[in-house]
């Protein structure tokens, strides 16, 4: 048995794999609730909670699934990027159950765990594109291989997800954002308002939603009589329009006719049918997670784990968890 933990953020979950690879189980536990209040994630609360709740979690899924702990053969855990704090909480715990039942350590990368999320589902022919897109990133990869990915571009500033938690936050809607603005995006005229669409002219796979967020501000400020309906389509129209345009732009540059679009974003539904509409004309393969893997989950950091598990790459003691992302850009 495998055991997976993922304390990247402000998440925790679990989950278990059997020895031939297959997800038995696993366990979110979500703090939405907890933060909704103060507008979005605190760090120090996220991490405490999780140093409360990690322990009896996994307690409780091996209950679930009658497995005792001496049945654990890896441990793996999200070792980065993410809060600090968070991180350590699993990482910790992770390195503690490798040390006291004698068994390999797994070190994933949280980038990688989602890159590969759509393998819980769906066996996928390499190379592909993949749009990672959520809260704290938005990137695009050229995926050749499990240990072969490379960065093509990624956000300049605020990722997609941390775009729609602001504006969400400048018409006083609740978070997170992302759900909430779609919610009231379905009852708008998303060409209301022609929002500008950043980076979209210049030869390269980066992202911008700063710009667009500041547009928000000032469309706000300067037409006190805005209807949020119409507001809330016209700026989700302007992010997925961006998110879809530059995923195309590289799957035409690199010849590649499959697309993997992940993260938290990728539930979007506006987003989903627009992909869609555009795979059809493009005539490319577009694959999406399903929505409970979409969000971090500790069952994309399994299958990652898993496979390194198998593959002997495994990790020692002394691996630190790292709070930001160490890909480096391919050169175009």
């Amino acid at each position: 048995m495998l055991l997976a933990i993922e304390t990247s953020c402000d998440e925790t979950g679990v989950a278990l794999f059997s020895e031939e690879g297959k997800l038995i189980k696993h366990l979110l536990y979500s703090q939405v609730a907890i933060h909704s209040p103060f507008g979005g994630i605190v760090p120090e609360i996220a991490s405490r909670k999780q140093l409360e709740i990690l322990m009896p979690l996994i307690k409780r899924l091996l209950k679930e699934v009658e497995v005792s702990i001496k049945e654990l053969r890896c441990v793996c855990a999200t070792f980065g990027p993410g809060l600090i704090g968070s991180l350590l909480v699993g990482v910790s715990l992770a390195k503690a159950l490798s040390f006291a039942l004698k068994i390999p350590l797994i070190a994933v990368d949280h980038l990688q765990a989602h890159l590969f999320s759509i393998f819980l589902e769906k066996e996928i022919e390499f190379p592909y594109i993949g749009l990672l897109v959520s809260g704290g990133h938005t990137a695009l990869f050229l995926v050749n291989s499990w240990e072969n990915y490379e960065l093509l571009g990624h956000t300049r500033d605020d990722a997609a997800g941390e775009a729609f938690d602001k504006v969400a936050k400048l018409l006083n809607l609740s978070y997170p954002g992302g759900p909430v603005i779609s919610k009231f995006a379905e009852k708008g005229n998303r060409k209301a308002i022609i929002f500008p669409r950043p980076l979209l002219e210049e030869n390269n796979f980066d992202f911008s939603f700063s710009g667009l967020k500041t547009a928000v501000f000032n469309y706000i400020r300067t037409n006190p009589n805005f209807k949020t309906e119409d507001v809330c389509a016209s700026f989700e129209e302007a992010v997925c329009e961006v998110l879809i345009e530059k995923t195309f732009k590289a799957a035409e540059k690199f010849k590649i006719p499959r697309i993997i679009v992940a993260g938290g974003v990728a539930s979007n539904k506006r987003l989903r049918e627009l992909f869609y509409e555009k795979t059809k004309v493009k005539k490319f393969e577009i694959y999406f997670p399903s929505p409970e893997f979409c969000t971090d989950n500790a069952a994309m950091v399994g299958i990652v784990g898993y496979y390194k598990w198998k593959k002997g790459l495994w990790d020692n003691l002394e691996k630190e968890a790292y709070a930001r992302a160490i890909f480096k850009k391919i050169k175009l």
